[in-house]
């Protein structure tokens, strides 16, 4: 296909109004390649790195095709991790403004199941969610997929490294055989082509990652002792400074320790891992994509669904286990034609393994060649607000604007990033700001009500 124009596919003027208006100029190219297919109602399995527009690519397919007035579930799409999950049902949502009366239920483990069984009771369109939980409401018979007619699988690859595929199994046999299958992954190995066998008919196989604009980013590597690892990654972040930085280890207890460790130092740094609690997680990515938190430790798996679009510098604390992880983690930065940084820091063991990634571009430097910025410090723009108050109670992000603007008096460029969650709503305010801020929200109104609110210490 050579006509980028969304204009050139059988869409609704609405949708294609709906898309103008989101900024979607023009496709990028995996929804070049892949849309005019799934509008044709064909299998697809298609490989393109994150933040290539693959959400939109399946997702104004499944809309296209969803019929409102049948209030079944039409649309099932499965993800690794519940922060993925979260950010495909808000895109979702986005491209769905066209369409009225669209119910998109997020199904993810992590939070209480009644309420979540609540939801089902009123129905719903589109369930996005992750393997387990999906498969524990079909098990119990409180979710039902005899309607379906689209199942998406995203980072499918993932998925399987997650020891997913039984689960996923299970699903699938719930689903009519007459239906369409998208199938979406970053890297594609044979167990992907496996399972593309298994459960696909004649599947269209789409790779844009060669035909994809490269992220321009400045990639370090530096050799480290054991035994000075930790202060040398905070000698890193000083001598690049970054104004955001996401730090990748290999576990879970890692992650934390080494977030401990840069807080102790005097940098504004969050861990993201496993053992968090879900609204622990939603709390994290929260001040870190709204600025209030400079340094986000994660592991591969938590780091999933993290995007971040201003994103300065990716440092690798531990080795990543093959180079397709590495391209995944420095990939997160040098985004929209913005230019990044990535580090490596590596120790003597590690050595022959680094010949692989030696090329012309990436710069293998003395880690004594940096320099060493005394009593560091890297503080947050922002600082964030939280409102007890979320969607349950229809609080949209012009109702928090307004009363900061209005009543409170507080200028529009001191407020960042608005979240509304079910039940809370996060605020970003300039640091300078956010006592007033605070004040108001405590003792003023917004809707006619007062809520509780507090600030993220």
């Amino acid at each position: 296909m050579t006509d980028s124009q969304f204009s050139s596919l059988p869409l609704s003027k609405s949708t294609l109004r709906n898309l103008k208006e989101l900024g979607f100029s023009k496709m990028t190219p995996v929804q070049e390649e892949s849309l005019p297919h799934i509008l044709n109602n064909k299998d697809v399995i298609a490989q393109a790195k994150t933040g290539s527009g693959k959400t939109a690519a399946f997702g104004i397919g499944l809309l296209h095709k969803l019929n409102v007035k049948r209030f079944r579930v039409q649309s099932l799409i499965l993800c690794p991790t519940r922060e993925l999950a979260d950010q495909v049902a808000k895109e979702l949502r986005r491209l769905a403004r066209a369409t009225h009366n669209v119910k998109i239920l997020t199904l993810c483990g992590g939070v209480a199941f009644g309420p979540q069984y609540g939801s089902l009771l009123h129905g719903a369109h589109i369930i996005v969610g992750t393997p387990g939980r999906v498969l524990q409401h079909l098990d119990k018979e409180y979710l039902s997929l005899k309607d379906l007619n689209t199942l998406v699988l995203d980072e499918a690859d993932r998925m399987l490294d997650m020891g997913f595929i039984e689960q996923i199994d299970r699903i699938i046999a719930h689903a009519p055989q007459n239906r369409q299958t998208l199938l979406f992954s970053a890297t594609y190995p044979k167990k992907i082509i496996a399972l593309s066998a298994d459960i696909q008919k004649d599947p269209l196989y789409i790779k844009t990652i060669s035909g994809e604009t490269a992220n321009k980013i400045t990639e370090y590597f530096y050799e480290v002792k054991n035994d000075d690892k930790r202060s040398l990654l905070i000698r890193t972040i000083a001598h690049h400074k970054p104004q955001n930085v996401l730090v990748f280890c290999n576990t879970k207890s890692e992650a934390q320790d080494v977030a401990d460790h840069i807080y102790s130092a005097g940098i504004d740094a969050l861990a993201i891992h496993g053992d968090l609690e879900q609204y622990e997680r939603i709390d994290v990515l929260v001040q870190f994509a709204n600025r209030s938190c400079s340094v986000l430790v994660a592991t591969d798996v938590a780091a999933r669904g993290i995007d971040i679009k201003e994103l300065e510098m990716v440092i690798n604390y531990d080795i990543p286990q093959d180079m397709e992880t590495y391209t995944h983690r420095i990939g997160r930065t040098g985004r929209a034609g913005k230019e990044g940084l990535a580090a490596t820091l590596f120790n003597k063991r590690f050595a022959e393994r680094m010949i692989a990634y030696r090329n012309k571009t990436r710069r293998f430097d003395d880690i004594n060649t940096l320099e060493e910025v005394d009593d560091f410090t890297l503080t947050p723009p922002n600082s964030t607000l939280v409102l007890e108050a979320g969607k349950k109670d229809k609080m949209r992000p012009g109702d928090i604007l307004g009363a900061l603007t209005g009543d409170a008096g507080i200028e529009g460029k001191y407020i960042g990033k608005i979240d509304i969650y079910d039940r809370q709503s996060y605020v970003a305010i300039e640091k300078g700001m956010i006592e007033k801020a605070y004040s108001y929200l405590k003792n003023g109104k917004i809707k006619g009500r007062t809520f509780p609110v507090w600030i993220f210490a």
